[in-house]
């Protein structure tokens, strides 16, 4: 049939052995439940999974040529790889689904429906979850604090999961940042976008792969890429202190001429105005640092994944 959209369906893994055949099943009757008026390709892009992960997709891929698959040489992070599938994909729209099942592959019906009704971008967000409280109460007081310093105002909630038009990845392609943050630049870039809303449920299989470190990577991620914010605060706080430290000199140098022989400073003050100084001093040079950081990651404009095979690709010559 003349005239179909391809849709290119992305799902980032990492030792999802548990999970990646109920996926593609899933995927699969979503999409065939379309109809005729799509073709789709569902990519599986694998970040070196040490379990059976890719052995079950290879499984499934001979019997589904709709099916394909990407692995990485090494495992280059929840950034950069599901990042690097994206601009990978060609259809006449993107979309992205969690391996672990959290983002529901049926979401993807919906997707459609508000691109079909001329939205770019379409964004699922967490209405609720069944995570802890302590959780959702952390994750939304991180977004209300990234939203508060950003230059551009984000989605709070976001998965990342949603539905991005051929224009959209086009530009994103352009880009060629070699360490993004995903649902920062689709903000950034300004297209029409819309938000779902959705109950995410508790991953049943698996592990998840995310961690302090992983989490607090990507906040800074977000910040340093979409804010200038604490560079002026930095400023800003240079300068407060510095006239509060001249205020307390001179304050200290009238009462000792005033009161030559009773007023006895003392070290307390002197330690407490050290230490805290050295500690403002530290953490700005932190902040600081992660933008050098950022900037050394462009300069040595490393790719996104170095691959080590593809699967089923062989139709893009």
């Amino acid at each position: 049939m003349e005239g179909k959209k391809l849709i290119s369906v992305v799902t980032p893994c990492f030792n999802e052995e548990m999970n990646v055949e109920e996926l593609h099943a899933r995927i699969r009757e979503t999409m065939l439940s379309l109809g005729e008026r799509y073709d789709y390709e569902h990519i599986i892009i694998d970040n070196a999974s040490t379990d059976r992960t890719v052995d079950i997709a290879k499984a499934l891929a001979s019997q589904d040529p709709n099916l394909k698959i990407i692995v990485n040489v090494r495992n280059f992070g929840p950034v950069r790889s599901p990042y690097y599938g994206i601009v990978e994909a060609y259809g006449d729209a993107v979309v992205l689904v969690a391996a672990d099942l959290q983002d529901p592959p049926e979401l993807i019906k919906e997707y459609i429906q508000k691109w079909e009704e001329g939205f770019d971008v379409v964004m699922s967000t967490k209405a609720r979850s069944e995570e802890s409280r302590v959780m959702q109460r952390i994750r939304k007081t991180y977004y209300k604090l990234l939203n508060s310093i950003s230059e551009v105002p984000l989605e709070e909630n976001a998965t990342g999961a949603g539905l991005y038009d051929k224009k959209v990845v086009d530009a994103l392609r352009r880009l060629a940042d070699p360490y993004p943050y995903f649902r920062g630049l689709v903000c950034d870039l300004g297209f029409s976008r819309c938000t779902i809303s959705f109950l995410q449920p508790m991953r049943k299989r698996g592990v998840s792969k995310a961690n302090v470190y992983g989490l607090f990577d990507q906040a800074l991620l977000a910040m340093t890429k979409h804010s200038k914010l604490p560079l002026r605060l930095m400023t800003f706080a240079g300068l407060a202190l510095g006239v509060l430290s001249l205020l307390a000199s001179l304050t200290f140098l009238v009462l000792k001429l005033l009161f030559w022989n009773s007023f006895n400073m003392g070290m307390a003050p002197l330690l407490v105005g050290l230490f805290f100084l050295a500690g403002m001093q530290f953490f700005f040079l932190g902040i600081l640092g992660e933008y050098i950081g950022m900037i050394l990651t462009h300069v040595r404009n490393l790719p996104l994944v170095v691959e080590r095979e593809r699967v089923n690709f062989e139709d893009r010559g």
